[in-house]
């Protein structure tokens, strides 16, 4: 078996090592939050819209690089990831990366632990990351 390395090599011929991705600045007083549900809520059938809301930062959709700007990223029962990472994109990571500030949900019956992460046009957090409280609602 034959494996192969890229190794990247400067105009010098001296090999370049690739630099971590830093995270985006975001203001020390910037807040995301849920507009609904609100903690405790419970919620007939699991289907139900979540409504996010921003201050003192601006949405805009994932690979917009514009200072103090971000999109949501709804935690479904998981912890918040690494901040040094990108945001994972799986069924407890749910990205919004178009801008959304509201978005269709459905859960199955049982308790729910939620939370909101801003991420970056990378779908990094920001430093500070900015993240909600995170909130419970039952489904029945």
């Amino acid at each position: 078996m034959i494996f192969f390395a890229l190794l990247a090599v400067s105009s010098l011929g001296a090999p370049v090592c690739a630099q971590p991705a830093k995270s985006t600045a975001a203001p020390a007083n910037a807040q995301v939050y849920f507009i609904w549900p609100h903690d405790g809520s419970v919620i007939v059938n699991g289907k139900f819209w979540v409504r996010m809301g921003l201050r003192n930062m601006g949405v805009a959709p994932k690979g917009t690089g514009s200072p103090a700007t971000g999109h949501h990223h709804l935690l479904v029962n998981t912890a918040l990831p690494a901040m040094t990472e990108p945001i994972p994109n799986d069924r407890n990571h749910l990205h919004f990366g178009a801008g959304e500030t509201e978005a269709r949900v459905e859960l199955p019956p049982g308790k729910h632990r939620l939370q909101l992460l801003l991420g970056d046009k990378d779908h990094r957090p920001h430093n500070p990351p900015v993240y909600s409280k995170p909130i419970t609602v039952v489904v029945r």
